[in-house]
Order: C-alpha cells, then sequence, then structure tokens
C-alpha cells in the first residue's frame, strides 16, 4: 500500500513545477506552457501566509507524484465562478508528475486523499474541479475520487465539466 502525503509548495519547488508543466502530458491540459519566469509570477501569491490560493507538492511514499492546488471559489476573480455565494466551496486543479504514473490509480488516490484533507477543515462544505469535456482520464479519475458531473460550463478558459464532491461523499 502507497502512502500519499502533501507538503507546502515552496519557492524551491519551482524549477521542478517549470519542468513539469513542459512536459507533454501536463501541457496537454495545462495550457499555455510557461516560461521559468511566468511560473514564479503564477505561484509566488500561493506562498503568502494568507493568500486563498494554496499549492501542495503530492508525494508518494516521501518522492514527489504531482502538483496540486486548492483555493476559494467564492471570489476568485478573473471571470471564474462569478455566482458562487458559498464561503466553504473549495476548488482544486493538479497534475502528476510522470507520464508513466498516469492510468494506475494514482491520480485519483491523490485527489481522494486532498480532498479527504481539506474536508478536515469544517469550513469546508463542497470542493469543485472543472477539467476538460474532452479529458476523459481526468473526468474517469475525479469520478473514482467520489466527484459527480453536475454539467457543462462555459470558463474562462473554455467548456469545461463542473465537477463536485460533496461533505461525506
Amino acid at each position: 500500500m502507497h502512502s500519499i502525503s502533501f507538503r507546502p509548495l515552496q519557492s524551491t519547488d519551482f524549477a521542478m513545477l517549470h519542468e513539469w508543466l513542459c512536459r507533454p502530458h501536463v501541457a496537454e491540459w495545462w495550457t499555455p506552457v510557461p516560461t521559468r519566469a511566468e511560473v514564479e509570477a503564477d505561484f509566488t501569491p500561493m506562498l503568502a501566509p494568507d493568500s486563498p490560493d494554496r499549492g501542495y507538492i503530492a508525494l508518494l511514499d516521501g518522492q514527489p507524484l504531482g502538483f496540486i492546488q486548492s483555493y476559494v471559489v467564492m471570489g476568485s476573480g478573473d471571470g471564474w465562478w462569478e455566482d458562487e455565494r458559498d464561503p466553504g466551496a473549495r476548488g482544486i486543479d493538479q497534475f502528476l508528475a510522470q507520464a508513466d504514473q498516469l492510468n494506475r490509480g494514482l491520480g485519483s488516490a491523490m485527489v481522494r486523499a486532498f480532498t479527504d484533507q481539506l474536508f478536515a477543515d469544517p469550513a469546508v462544505t463542497r470542493i469543485q474541479t472543472d477539467p476538460s469535456p474532452r479529458n476523459a482520464r481526468a473526468i474517469r479519475s475525479f469520478t473514482k475520487a467520489g466527484f459527480r458531473t453536475l454539467g457543462e460550463v462555459v470558463t474562462p478558459d473554455g467548456p469545461a465539466l463542473l465537477m463536485v464532491r460533496e461533505r461525506g461523499g
């Protein structure tokens, strides 16, 4: 049995994160591919103690497995989730670092472990994610991790499936 854990993202992770974001299996869904400077600019705000966005390095038996982030959905800005009124809703985004980790159940295990950790906070009411309708692997992974599809939505990144996991789900 493997152990999945999470440690907070650190600035010393930015080079590794940039490399991961450039890998074809990640870049296919996490676009556009950023420069190293863009990674630093985009992810540095997550390091602030009062940031509503939190980044983590997922670890499998203590070794880097991938990246996962959570954010407060309400007020996330830039055209995202403008109708959200639940202060307890959280959003997540993630990827596995290695292509050979795909299709082994690790993505759903990582998401399940992370959402269980988020639900340890009694203020969190639900967790949502928004994969591309074309990303069958992600949709299958989220479904295995306890998410259900609410429907297709239009986001600033284009069409997405809104998927949610409710507390206790």
